[in-house]
């Protein structure tokens, strides 16, 4: 799990995590409850890298298998 953290970093995560942040903090400000709950969706995503299904596409491990064999 740390190694997911600290490692892998590209500027939409960051971007991700910055924007996250930004939003929890302006709406813990303003006493909007609502937005700090939907501000740690992006906060998450830049953290711990979840910008896939299961967070393996952000890492570069996507695969796509054809099950289709080719014709004779």
């Amino acid at each position: 799990m740390l190694n997911r953290i600290f490692t892998g970093w590209t500027w939409i995560r960051a971007a991700h995590l910055i924007i996250g942040i930004w939003v929890i903090v302006l709406s813990a400000w303003e006493g909007e409850w609502i937005g700090i709950v939907l501000g740690t969706w992006p906060a998450t995503m830049g953290l711990f890298g979840l910008a896939c299904a299961g967070a393996s596409c952000s890492t570069g491990a996507c695969e796509i298998k054809n099950d289709v064999t080719p014709k004779k």
